[in-house]
């Protein structure tokens, strides 16, 4: 690999980390212009842990894989998709299911016409992992506990570090690039989801697992989210935000059954629901009951009308007379 492809980024000013030392740095690509490269949200608020881990992987895998861990809307992608697109790091990203093949990831023959109106020939077509190890991109493949374990278990050399046999394809043989790195992410550990709230979690070989090291991703805290409104959304009310986020985080305990009782909510807001709802509020401020109506446009309307009732009425709890005033 050539050393004019890397190039090293300050920990301070590209992650937004004021507490950093001014000389710790970070590798990536020196090339920005590779498709494959996320987008960035330039609101987005690392937590400080997660980013240390993250990042800690990508620098020094040691022969692991990375398993991101948490309940949905927690930010485990995101986190992933915002380190690789300010480190120049390709992502080729999918989502497992069920269904999902190895030949999925590994590639298949298809039929494939070089332009259009030109008679279509039999062409390998290279799947997200043939490219990730041999470009040197990061396969993230989200879901992942979704997946048949004997599917995933397929995956067991490449995360060893051997070269990837395509037989398909002649027994063409990929090995893998120095920056090659797998992350996945999934609801569970891997060992089945004995909350209930996940449908087609499945429990996953355990020598598979063996090869990964887990961060746990929880929801944000209250004052990042504080943070990403105040950037958001500076025009909304710093009492409205305030409320915005304390009924997120009600919301969240309902779904996780945090206080010690069974989940009481099969639904549950993300930081990213918790975004467009500001949003939406400041946007239909003419609206006769701003909140509410931006609130079920962003959120409730997918919820089933017990558990949309109930929200409604943490929501008025809240903002008491806010919420009516409107």
């Amino acid at each position: 690999m050539s050393q004019s492809q890397i190039a090293k980024f300050q920990v301070k000013t590209v992650f937004n980390q004021d507490d950093a030392p001014d000389g710790m740095t970070v590798y990536g690509y020196a090339d920005g212009s590779n498709p494959y490269i996320p987008s960035t949200d330039q609101n987005y608020v690392f937590r400080r842990e997660i980013l240390r881990e993250v990042i800690g992987f990508t620098q020094k895998p040691e022969g692991d894989a990375l398993y991101l861990t948490g309940p949905t809307g927690s930010g485990k992608t995101s986190v992933v998709t915002e380190i690789a697109g300010r480190l120049n790091w390709p992502v080729q990203q999918i989502t497992a299911n069920g269904r999902m093949e190895l030949s999925d990831l590994v590639g298949h023959h298809a039929l494939v016409s070089s332009q259009p109106g030109m008679p279509p020939v039999m062409q390998f077509m290279y799947g997200p992992l043939a490219i990730a190890m041999r470009e040197g991109h990061i396969l993230l493949i989200n879901e992942v506990d979704l997946a048949d374990p004997a599917e995933l278990a397929g995956l067991n050399d490449v995360l060893e570090g051997r070269p990837l046999v395509i037989a398909a394809n002649g027994g063409e043989i990929i090995k893998p690039h120095p920056m090659f790195r797998v992350i996945v992410t999934g609801n569970s550990t891997g060992s089945g989801d004995s909350t209930g709230l996940y449908q087609g979690v499945m429990m996953q070989n355990l020598a598979a697992m063996d090869r990964y090291r887990f961060t746990m991703v929880g929801y944000a805290e209250e004052s990042v989210e504080l943070g990403i409104l105040e950037r958001v959304v500076p025009k909304l009310p710093e009492v409205t935000r305030q409320g915005i986020v304390k009924i997120a985080n009600q919301i969240r305990k309902l779904f996780l059954g945090s206080d010690g009782s069974d989940a009481q909510l099969s639904v549950t807001m993300s930081t990213r629901t918790l975004v467009r709802w500001a949003k939406l509020a400041l946007a239909f401020c003419k609206a006769p009951n701003p909140l509410e109506y931006s609130l079920n446009h962003a959120f409730l309307n997918r919820a089933n009308p017990e558990e949309k009732a109930a929200i409604m009425r943490l929501a008025q709890d809240v903002f008491g007379d806010q919420w009516r005033n409107n």
